[in-house]
């Protein structure tokens, strides 16, 4: 099967914009982190940590799906540039490799996404609780 130069560069308007999902992603655990230490300074109550164990998982995992989301395309490119210069089975190679380590990035922001919405149920679940104690 023989692929063009054109082929990889499919890949990087995709890439670009689920990196800038991973971004906002790690913007949104970030305001949570500083939102949680502010209240932290206010008052001595610890509650709020909780979730401290949590947001580190998230973080290093955001870290990790954009680490290889960019490598992703850094292979993406190195890919088009061995087919511009005629390497075509190596040209190949490497926009699979591009393909996996991709597919490596959306596994881990999968993940990601899996933890952080079970930390919100917990969320709302207590909230819930709290509700119907209050009502009584």
């Amino acid at each position: 099967m023989e692929i063009e130069i054109s082929t990889p560069a499919l890949l990087f308007p995709a890439v670009s914009l689920l990196l800038l999902a991973y971004t906002n992603r790690f913007l949104a655990t970030a305001q949570l982190i500083r939102s949680l230490h502010r209240q932290k300074q206010e008052r001595e109550n610890c509650d709020e940590y909780l979730q401290i164990e949590n947001l580190k998982h998230r973080l290093e995992l955001t870290k990790w799906m954009q680490f290889f989301g960019v490598l992703s395309i850094l292979l993406c490119t190195l890919s088009m540039f061995q087919l511009f210069l005629g390497y075509l089975d190596l040209g190949k190679k490497v926009f699979g490799l591009s393909l996996l380590v991709m597919c490596a990035s959306l596994f881990i922001s999968l993940w990601e996404v899996l933890i952080s919405t079970k930390a919100l149920n917990l969320e709302l679940s207590d909230m819930h609780d709290k509700c119907k104690v209050s009502k009584k």
